[in-house]
């Protein structure tokens, strides 16, 4: 039985999603807690990967469940919590087809990204906000986000992992860069069909350096659909993680 979990964290005590030698990622707590309920390795294959300190409200993963093992779908999510740290959590749990995959199934995902605007970051928000008490014209910064809506060539807001090749793929389609006010600042939100790494961090700190007067919209919009052999990276600032949530990953 292939079981669909989808699973909420705090990044910030973590080294990110993906896999690590050192064992302190949200997936090596996730592996491990699945082995000690069913008795036997088992690994969770996630819908794509979070950076460190990079939060989740609903990010998700699959793994086939052994067949000798009758649980239902609903009694794994509290025999997983009782294996996991306060900060991971798995909300819900339900079958789904055998072709099912977190990763490649998936069709877009949505982030948030929240910026907190008071002279004083409360302690509360340390760690999910990015602390900004200098002035920003909210007007600008929609302006910005509007000029990543679309069909583009990302490479200038993409940081250089180390895997890519010369068929790396940049195109990614925006369908929505909104903003919201909130009552200590405001809440950034992308629809896209995909991300790669560190796109939306750097998407932030592009538009956020725009809306300081520190960078114009025609330098920004210079940025989308350079042609190849642009440098990683040419986004003029990239955001802390702090504030950074994966909100939803969706499917057909």
């Amino acid at each position: 039985m292939r079981l669909k979990l989808t699973i909420a964290y705090d990044g910030r005590p973590y080294n990110g999603w993906q896999s690590q030698v050192c064992g302190n990622t949200v997936q090596d707590f996730l592996n491990r807690a699945l082995e000690e309920v069913a008795k036997q390795p088992l690994r969770v294959q996630g819908s794509g990967r979070t950076d460190t300190g990079v939060h989740a409200h609903a990010q998700t993963a699959h793994f086939d469940a052994p067949d000798e093992l009758s649980m239902n779908p609903f009694n794994w999510v509290p025999a997983l919590n009782t294996k996991l740290p306060a900060t991971i959590r798995v909300m819900a749990c339900e079958e789904v087809a055998a072709d099912f995959h977190a990763r490649f199934s998936a069709v877009g995902k949505i982030y948030r990204y929240d910026l907190c605007t008071d002279p004083v970051l409360p302690p509360l928000k340390a760690g999910l906000a990015w602390h900004l008490p200098r002035s920003l014209d909210p007007g600008v910064l929609s302006e910005a986000l509007a000029c990543f809506v679309g069909r583009h060539d990302f490479h200038a807001f993409a940081a250089y992992r180390g895997n890519e090749t010369e068929d790396s793929d940049y195109i990614r389609t925006i369908h929505a860069a909104d903003l919201k006010p909130l009552a200590d600042g405001y809440q950034i939100e992308f629809h896209g069909d995909g991300f790669l790494y560190k796109m939306v961090r750097l998407l932030v700190g592009a538009a956020v350096k725009t809306a300081q007067g520190r960078y114009r919209l025609d330098d920004l919009t210079s940025l989308l659909d350079q042609p190849e052999g642009l440098p990683f990276g040419k986004s003029p600032l990239s955001a802390p993680a702090d504030g950074l949530t994966l909100w939803e990953v969706i499917y057909r």
